[in-house]
């Protein structure tokens, strides 16, 4: 039987604890890192409700994405993958 190997998102990741804030403790995959953090943005109502793919960071955010300025959903993930390793 053939040995199946875990796709680069589903494998476990540390969390930062910055990160860690917002999602919990880790590891976990970053589909579940996208997730929680989406559950996140929602609850707290942090989208722009004129433009939804901009998220405006609340404080424990703004340490994750690196500043207090809104940003897009798509620049998100790229902030994310440095709290991950």
């Amino acid at each position: 039987m053939a040995k199946k190997t875990t796709s680069k998102f589903m494998q476990p990741m540390k969390i930062s604890p910055e990160l860690a804030e917002v999602v919990g403790d880790g590891p976990m995959p970053r589909t579940e890192v996208t997730k929680k953090l989406w559950a996140y943005i929602k609850k707290h109502k942090r989208q722009d409700p004129e433009n939804l793919r901009n998220i405006v960071p609340d404080e424990k955010l703004a340490k994750v994405f690196g500043g207090k300025k809104a940003i897009n959903m798509f620049e998100m993930t790229k902030k994310v993958s440095k709290h991950l390793s």
